[in-house]
């Protein structure tokens, strides 16, 4: 059998597809498993073992319009795939099952001509269900056995990286004293959804103060975010000089995806936003304080387990959308700049390792 599983969306969404993709391995251990996701990605799941192969669908790239959408589903329709999977909702990944021309095809009642693309719908459910649920849903109507479905080890997204990942993560972090390590990610693809940088400096000057490690990390687009919350903090450049202290390591923009992921596994909290790279923490079991604004937990999108916290304050105008915007539309931005750095500092010291840090 060989089954197609489709979510081109961002980052976090396809972290959070891979409980759906291990209880279809689980309900077909025979089965080969390709995942299709958006471009840049791809590298995430090469190592993943559920997953057979992995396509990279750059939505942004140079061959664009009808003429390649219609050249990728003639590729698609080769593959010979049995049963296809959607877990998008666009008009060009509907297209993408129909022309894949598996005899099964799942996806959502939601989604782009669904009556056309699909043999099999299903609601997503989106005001009852947290996301990972609301992608079982797909499995559930490919009548997976219910006690699959329910494993908990199964629902977890498990995410696998390459061994030299893990490698090349250890030689970026091998500079820093022996002490318990924190990392700060204050960037977000969406700009409401990034806490200030006072609030991310105060917990980088307090960890220093406290003898913690604290690496700093920034992807694309995110250096300015970050520059600005070392100056804040008093590690900015001035008349070239970059000294840094020993427990303090500036990553910004020097990590691919797989070897964020990796760096991500090897430390003991990270302070984030609700983005991506927050998802690819938690889902290795590492200890995540989130900052959540213009989002809220009801839109199933939180990080799981003990160790995972969300950071929020309550603002009659929360939610204001999916993603946040570019601006708050109040115009008061209070979701974010109310959330206390005591408060987060506090949940970051109660999940480090046992070593006592020092106070200041």
């Amino acid at each position: 059998m060989r089954i197609a599983v489709w979510n081109t969306a961002f980052l976090g969404d396809s972290v959070l597809t891979l409980p759906l993709i291990r209880v279809l391995k689980a309900a077909y251990p025979g089965a080969e498993i390709d995942f299709y996701v958006r471009g840049g990605l791809a590298s995430l799941y090469e190592a993943q073992p559920e997953i057979s192969r992995v396509f990279s669908c750059d939505k942004r790239g140079r061959e664009k319009g009808l003429a390649a959408m219609f050249r990728q589903g003639r590729e698609i329709r080769q593959r010979g795939y049995d049963v296809w999977v959607d877990a998008h909702l666009s008009l060009r990944s509907s297209y993408m099952a129909w022309a894949s021309g598996a005899k099964v095809r799942v996806g959502y009642s939601e989604a782009a001509l669904s009556a056309l693309a699909f043999t099999r719908r299903t609601s997503r459910r989106f005001k009852e269900l947290a996301e990972i649920e609301r992608l079982l849903e797909l499995a559930k109507a490919l009548d997976i056995p219910q006690e699959l479905l329910d494993d908990t080890s199964l629902c977890w997204p498990e995410l696998r990286l390459p061994q030299s990942a893990h490698e090349d993560a250890a030689a970026l972090l091998a500079c820093l004293p022996e002490a318990p390590t924190i990392g700060l990610h204050p960037g977000s693809v969406w700009p409401t959804k990034r806490w200030t940088p006072e609030g991310f400096s105060f917990i980088l000057r307090r960890a220093l103060d406290s003898g913690v490690n604290v690496v700093l990390l920034a992807g694309p687009g995110e250096a300015e975010t970050a520059a600005e919350v070392r100056r804040l903090a008093g590690l900015g450049c001035e008349n070239g000089d970059c000294s840094e202290p020993d427990n303090f390591l500036d990553l910004s923009g020097r990590t691919s995806l797989v070897t964020l992921g990796a760096v991500l596994a090897k430390l003991d909290g990270y302070v984030t936003n609700d983005s991506g790279p927050m998802h690819m923490a938690w889902a290795q079991r590492t200890p995540v304080t989130a900052m959540f604004g213009p989002t809220v937990l009801s839109l199933g999108f939180a990080p799981r387990g003990e160790s995972s916290t969300v950071m929020q304050v309550d603002e009659p105008c929360r939610p204001c959308g999916l993603h946040g915007h570019k601006v708050c539309p109040q115009g008061h931005f209070r979701c974010m700049k109310n959330i206390d750095p005591e408060d987060v500092w506090r949940d970051i010291e109660r999940k480090l390792p046992g070593r006592k840090v020092s106070h200041v």
